[in-house]
């Protein structure tokens, strides 16, 4: 089966957490969207803020990494809060911005409003604009 491409909306100071642990947690610890991926997959994290409850901008793709199996296990964060999760392997990268990415993403249709498939959180992309981001992530 041939890997699918995902993009997730992360804070950055999450996303590393997240990078540095080996695992993702999506839209609050969901587990819906943790089931569309399958081993192999590759999934971007997308930061439109350094901190979840902050306003400072970041607006860049801050980690990339590839499905490693089948798992989707909860982890206790607190009593009242036990996210599901899902092992990322992943990559060491270069932070990247997305603003000189716009025009040549085509899953962003409306170039002047390009923040509106980032409101879903999770979505998946073509292989095409998955490979022009990550070029860009993990430089040759």
């Amino acid at each position: 089966m041939e890997s699918k491409y995902w993009i997730t909306v992360v804070s950055k100071d999450h996303a590393l957490r997240a990078a540095a642990g080996g695992f993702i947690q999506i839209n609050h610890g969901k587990e819906v969207p943790l089931k569309r991926m399958m081993p192999g997959d590759w999934l971007l994290i997308y930061s439109s803020k350094q901190f979840l409850d902050g306003d400072v901008k970041v607006q860049a793709f801050t980690a990339i990494g590839q499905v490693t199996d089948d798992e989707i296990y909860q982890h206790k964060m607190s009593e009242t809060f036990i996210p599901f999760r899902r092992n990322i392997r992943f990559c060491d990268c270069v932070e990247t911005p997305i603003a000189p990415l716009i025009p040549d993403l085509d899953f962003i249709k409306n170039k002047q409003s390009w923040g509106y498939p980032f409101r879903f959180g999770f979505f998946e992309i073509d292989k095409a604009d998955f490979e022009l981001i990550r070029k860009q992530m993990l430089p040759d």
